[in-house]
């Protein structure tokens, strides 16, 4: 199987890079320089209409947007390696609904906040302290989850913490603090110590 993963350090291609580290998957991989625009050239929208990292060709055939290619190498690699739900488990449902929940529904709260707290036409302080609360009521809901368990989908580490612990991470970038939750806090930084995520990903 021929792989080859377009992205860019430090990046929304970051996730995939960990994920294929994770795994131990053989790749090719092509640096896309976004600060250039690169990635709206026509030779790379031929690949990734979308011109954005990551894209991932499996066999001369693109997969786009960071989500279905965690889940595509969750299905294809991560069963095997004991790093995703086997198929028609209930492990394998909450690992589909966690990582929707971070792609969708956190990462739409931590887009609103980034937006209302940077400098420029949207930067609205009534707005972003609305959405630090919104973020604040979903990091509740994953407080639950990780007081009750070690990891996402049980006893053990798997894509479902990196997918997940992406998303919370940045968010603590743009304003999302951790600190009132403790075992979010304990967990992100289990995932964030692990091999794959260190070096330029």
């Amino acid at each position: 199987m021929s792989l080859v993963f377009y992205w860019h350090p430090m990046s929304s291609a970051t996730p995939i890079a960990c994920a294929l580290a994770e795994l131990g998957v053989a790749h090719d991989r092509v640096r896309i320089d976004i600060r250039n625009g690169e990635q709206r050239t026509p030779e790379y929208l031929a690949i990734n209409p979308n011109g954005k990292v990551p894209c991932l060709v499996v066999d001369g055939t693109p997969i786009f947007e960071g989500l279905a290619i965690h889940l595509w190498l969750g299905d294809r690699f991560g069963v095997a390696r004991g790093l995703w739900p086997a198929a028609d488990t209930p492990e394998r449902l909450q690992a589909l609904s966690w990582c929707a929940w971070a792609y969708v529904t956190y990462m739409a709260v931590i887009g609103r906040l980034r937006a209302a707290s940077m400098e420029g036409p949207q930067q609205d302080a009534g707005h972003a302290a609305i959405a630090a609360d919104d973020a604040r009521q979903l990091l509740d809901v994953l407080e639950a989850r990780l007081s009750a368990q070690a990891w996402m989908v049980g006893e053990s580490y798997s894509l479902v913490d990196l997918v997940v612990a992406q998303v919370v991470g940045y968010g603590t970038y743009v304003g999302a603090v951790v600190d009132g939750h403790p075992a979010v806090s304990a967990w992100l930084a289990k995932v964030v110590a692990r091999p794959a995520m260190q070096g330029e990903v």
